[in-house]
């Protein structure tokens, strides 16, 4: 209960603490798409539910995870082990790319960047976002910037609303937005918040996650890493 107590007296900094926000400077058209996966409480279940269900050809992801540090490795290992897909815990300089999913490291901030024809992501250090880091907000952001119309963004299961703001950017710069639904989640919250705030263009239950993100990777041409 202390612990608890003690994070709601820290100051809740939005993302502007780590990134500007502003209008996307995401070129219109690309074939490198990009998913991006916020989630906390009861997220570890729902990401394995997902990320299993994908095949290797599936578009390129970006996730945070809200967990301490070291925790994001164990998690990265374990569902590295149990899916057709790479998954490991972001390094700086990382290109995103398909069949590979990339889980920002505990206690650090993660932010996707455009380098030429590909995305590449940025693991940073700085103050809390929403009481977190890493925080979904930051990551969110980054992607409405540049990725735009070029991305997906996923909000599951969490407490609180880390990822709600931001996924509304996502969608306003054109990317596609989706919220998991009250039934399905372990905690309703984030999603709630997203939906609350006209992010969410579509609510669907995480069963339905998979399929939707495999028709976005199609109905963009997503392609390998060359």
């Amino acid at each position: 209960m202390i612990a608890a107590d003690s994070a709601l007296l820290r100051p809740k900094n939005s993302a502007d603490v780590i990134l500007s926000a502003g209008l996307s400077t995401a070129v219109a058209r690309s074939t490198d798409q990009i998913v991006a996966i916020g989630a906390s409480t009861g997220g570890t279940q729902a990401l394995e539910l997902v990320l299993r269900r994908l095949p290797a050809t599936c578009p390129g992801m970006v996730i945070v995870q809200h967990m301490p540090e070291r925790f994001t490795a164990m998690l990265a290992q374990r569902l590295n082990a149990i899916c057709q897909i790479e998954v490991r815990e972001a390094r700086n300089g990382d290109r995103v790319g398909a069949g590979l999913a990339l889980i920002a490291p505990g206690n650090k901030h993660m932010l996707l960047r455009r380098s030429g024809t590909h995305y590449l992501v940025d693991i940073v250090d700085g103050p809390l976002v929403n009481r977190h880091k890493p925080s979904v907000d930051v990551l969110f952001r980054s992607v409405a910037k540049f990725a735009g119309a070029n991305a997906l963004g996923i909000i599951m299961t969490g407490m609180g609303d880390d990822g709600a703001r931001s996924l509304k950017e996502m969608r306003d710069a054109g990317a596609r937005t989706i919220a998991q639904d009250e039934a399905s989640c372990v905690v309703f919250g984030m999603p709630k918040e997203a939906i609350r705030r006209g992010g969410a263009e579509q609510v669907m239950a995480l069963e339905q996650i998979p399929g939707a993100l495999l028709a976005f990777g199609r109905s963009s041409g997503v392609r390998g890493i060359s």
